[in-house]
Order: structure tokens, then sequence, then C-alpha cells
């Protein structure tokens, strides 16, 4: 197999890879349930794209699969091939890679919210002329509504400030996806969208999530009113998302099994 490295990044994250497989283990935690929708058979070529530390690769693996971890974050396929020498890992921008050999599946876990709206649909053609027919794509990412709360609080600190909050995520429902999964020939065989309200690891879990997860609204803001900002959404959002000693974010997830039209 040779992978296409060409391609600037789509994703709208830089990643901390130890932090992120120290305090964000939930990621791919809830992402093992997503592999159990593949139906190819053992030995097929499966994909895993955006693959991040390599966790889930390595799960799709121990399940009989040939793999390929891709993700264009050099921190986080750095951290997948020490992790898991003995799998292959590919950095590479998912509009981007080419397969010599087409893919059986190609699975997703946590990915396509950071991907540009105005992308979904090249993201989708691209995937599918990577398939074979009658391939699969399996995956899962944030659905319409993920992590509204905050992202509602955190917008009216900034107005507050007299900032603006940009709002770079892409949340669909299915009513909204499924046209672009159709358009680019796939045949969708399950789609749900749901709530999975996610517990955080530490203590100062909803500070640490979003200066993990929300890094575009930040960028180029002075150190002291990032934390100021920070701090002020935290406190007021204490008597919704920490419950019982933890904070709770409000994800929504949306998970889909397609098969490209033979």
């Amino acid at each position: 197999m040779i992978i296409n490295r060409s391609g600037d990044s789509t994703v709208n994250i830089e990643w901390n890879a130890d932090d992120y497989t120290s305090n964000f283990n939930f990621v791919y935690g809830y992402g093992e349930a997503v592999t159990e929708l593949l139906t190819v058979p053992q030995r097929a070529l499966v994909i895993d794209l955006g693959c991040g530390n390599g966790t889930l690769t390595k799960k799709l693996s121990e399940k009989g699969y040939r793999v390929m971890g891709v993700d264009a974050s050099a921190d986080m396929i750095a951290s997948a091939r020490e992790r898991y020498p003995e799998l292959s890992f590919v950095r590479a921008d998912a509009l981007a890679f080419e397969l010599e050999e087409k893919a059986d599946a190609i699975f997703s876990n946590a990915v396509f919210h950071w991907i540009d709206a105005g992308k979904q649909q090249q993201l989708l053609q691209h995937i599918a002329s990577q398939l074979k027919p009658g391939g699969e794509l399996v995956f899962e990412f944030g659905g319409k509504g993920c992590a509204e709360t905050v992202h509602a609080e955190l917008k009216r600190v900034f107005d507050g400030h007299g900032l603006a909050y940009p709002r770079v995520f892409y949340f669909p429902s299915i009513g909204e996806y499924a046209p672009l999964m159709e358009k680019a020939g796939f045949r969708i065989h399950y789609a749900v969208l749901f709530d999975r309200p996610t517990e955080q690891k530490n203590e100062n879990g909803l500070e640490e999530w979003i200066r993990m997860f929300v890094k575009k609204p930040f960028e180029g803001m002075e150190k002291g009113l990032a934390d100021e900002i920070i701090a002020e959404t935290v406190q007021r959002l204490r008597p919704q998302l920490f419950m019982n000693g933890k904070w709770y974010v409000d994800y929504v997830r949306i998970r889909m099994r397609a098969v490209k039209v033979k």
C-alpha cells in the first residue's frame, strides 16, 4: 500500500498527543463500540481515518483486519507509532490520501466534526474514491447540538468582552448529512443521533476540555484574557454541568454505517 501524503490539513485543531492520551481517553473508549458496526470479513483492509494515538487501530487489528492508521497530526502519528510499532501509521490528510489497494472499509471516530462544513462533500467523495465497490464507511462524530451548553455559554462570555465566538465545529443532523452521503455514492444502512453526556476525568475537567478542544476562538488572544474567559465560563456552567463531584459535557453523537454503491 502507498499513501500520498500531499495536501494541507483540513482539520481545525492542533493536538497535544500526551494530554489527549492521559485526560481524554473517553474519545477512543467510546469509539470501540463503533467498530462493532463493521461487517467486512477478517483480513479485509480497514483504514482508521483520523486514527489519533492508534488505540482504535489496534482494536481493529485485534478483530483480524489488515489495518492502516491515517492522521493529519504529526504528534498523533508519532504517538501511535511509539505505542503500536507493529502496525502501519501514515501522516496524511483526509482529503488527499491515496491508497494503492482500495479499502474494504474506512472507519472514523470523532473526526468529521473538525472538518469545515464546506469540505464535507469533498471529504465523502474522496473517501468513496478510496473504497472498493461495496466497501463500507463506518463513523461517528459530533451531531447536532453537541456540547451546545458549553459553546453557547462561551459565546455569551465572548460577547460580554466585545469579542466574536467563531463556531468552527460541524455538528449536523441525520437529515442534513444523509443527502451528502447519498450524493457521494453511499447507501445508508444505519444512522442514529443520540445524546451522550460525557464525564470528564479531573476535578478541573471542564476547563481542561475547553483548553483541549476549543482552540480556534482563543487564537491570538492574550493569555490573561483567555484565562479570564475560561474561568468565567466554568463558573457559570457549574450549576448545570457539575454533578456529584464530576464535570459532564453534553455530547450528541451521529453514527452511521453506509456502503459504496456498486
